[in-house]
């Protein structure tokens, strides 16, 4: 009686540990499902930059500094690896893409230019997905650390070394977090 007992509790735990472990690669599959969706936006708005800087090139030829900015920017989001580095290359180009938006301000034809004006509004669009993409992602990260990091999944994460490690969140920078100054001076 007592093996049939000893090895039911045995049975149950390993039953245990096999959903455990199949819930965390579920986990972890969403969260690499979420990064490639972000990614696959990241990569629209990489396309769409060329164009977007050949339309400003033709009306604001002394502005090569900020075009070349805006290249270099985009290249190196292409090259980047891992997810933190992605992300700060990332947010650096789209600090150069405010840039040249702000560039596009000083010519009223630019501006008027339906093009242009087209390429404004697909990367309008894709910003705002992209900004979505990256609170899904990080909202797969949550649950995903959560279970390997409470207990009982802690134990069962622990058993199985360095297969779940904790994912990295998509953050903003110290300069994206400052308050906005406002003056009516």
């Amino acid at each position: 009686m007592t093996a049939i007992i000893i090895a039911a509790v045995l049975v149950v735990l390993i039953l245990f540990v096999i959903g455990k472990y199949n819930s965390f690669v579920k986990l972890k599959n969403n969260g690499d499902e979420a990064y490639a969706q972000l990614d696959a936006h990241l990569k629209q708005r990489y396309d769409l930059i060329p164009n977007l800087v050949e339309t400003v090139k033709g009306y604001a030829k002394h502005e090569e500094k900020t075009l070349s900015a805006v290249i270099q920017a985009r290249n190196m989001a292409i090259g980047a690896k891992g997810v933190a580095e992605r992300d700060r290359a990332d947010r650096t180009l789209e600090g150069t893409l405010k840039t040249l938006f702000a560039v596009s301000e000083s010519y009223p034809e630019l501006k008027a230019n339906k093009n242009f004006e087209n390429l404004q509004g697909e990367l309008s669009r894709l910003e705002k997905e992209i900004l979505q993409a990256r609170k899904y992602y990080n909202a797969v990260v949550k649950t995903f650390n959560t279970a390997i990091e409470v207990f009982p999944g802690s134990l069962i994460a622990g058993i199985f070394g360095g297969k779940f490690q904790k994912m990295t969140y998509l953050e903003n920078t110290a300069e994206e977090r400052q308050n906005v100054r406002v003056s009516f001076d």
